[in-house]
């Protein structure tokens, strides 16, 4: 039962930042578009979370990727 709980969750998660993201893609840009950005990136993150959480993923979070993107760029 937790398998699909998580699954649920983690789909759900999933489905709302990608929802978020079209949206943002047809707003002109601005600070509302860069807010559903973020709120969308946000939501995938926590997807990734709580696939961490569950011990699903054994992969580093995003924002440590970025970092090492940004400081060898």
């Amino acid at each position: 039962m937790g398998k699909v709980v998580y699954l649920y969750r983690s789909l759900a998660y999933r489905n709302a930042a990608a929802d978020m993201l079209r949206k943002a893609r047809m707003l002109p840009r601005g600070a509302e578009r860069s807010a559903a950005r973020r709120y969308a990136t946000a939501l995938r993150d926590l997807a990734q979370t709580e696939a961490w959480l569950e011990g699903r993923v054994a992969d580093e979070p995003r924002s440590i990727l970025r970092t090492k993107i940004a400081a060898s760029g």
